[in-house]
């Protein structure tokens, strides 16, 4: 199992080796806030990266954010970019977190763990979410050599999530950046 620590992840930010950001807010995620009503919500973005996604729920008036990443110098950048909202900045490793929340976002971070994490993550995922929570976000959808980040297939999210999770959507985004055009799905998956 690959060593993917607050170092790993800080030397990445320090060297701007981050292929995986996309410098806004991902379209599928846009579109599913869009659609959340309730503003007090407890929400928790993990490995969270530069959290594009919060600054976007800050706009549109959500109250209860918690970031959580591993690397401290991501933690450091978040706390000084947000110094002025309230919006709770966690330096942790996610699968040391606990807590309730109503709505989970996963962008990026998924791809980002070990695949020999995953069973863990689906476990932790279930575990942090409230009784009527949701968890919701864009995966990829294709292989890659090496990593991270680490791909996968709809077969495959299926057969995890379904031991944990009510499958709600798992289907291939239609509104990706172009670059990812028809190598990503959509989830939202609900506590058996």
């Amino acid at each position: 199992m690959l060593k993917l620590d607050d170092h790993f992840w800080s030397e990445r930010y320090e060297h701007h080796q981050t292929g995986w950001d996309i410098g806004f807010a991902s379209g599928p995620l846009v579109h599913y806030i869009n659609q959340l009503t309730q503003k007090d919500v407890r929400i928790l973005i993990p490995g969270c990266g530069n959290a594009y996604e919060a600054d976007y729920l800050l706009q549109k008036g959500f109250t209860n954010i918690t970031l959580l990443d591993i690397s401290h110098t991501l933690v450091a950048h978040l706390k000084e970019h947000f110094k002025d909202k309230q919006i709770n900045i966690l330096h942790a490793d996610f699968f040391d977190h606990s807590g309730a929340y109503d709505v989970i976002l996963e962008q990026t971070f998924f791809c980002a763990l070990d695949p020999a994490l995953r069973e863990a993550y689906a476990q932790q995922m279930k575990q942090l979410m409230a009784p009527c929570g949701t968890l919701a976000g864009v995966l990829f959808n294709k292989a890659f050599t090496g990593g991270p980040p680490f791909g996968g297939n709809t077969a495959e999210y299926r057969e995890l999530f379904q031991k944990y999770f009510k499958i709600k959507t798992l289907e291939t985004c239609y509104n990706s950046i172009v670059p990812r055009k028809n190598s990503e799905v959509f989830f939202i998956l609900k506590p058996l």
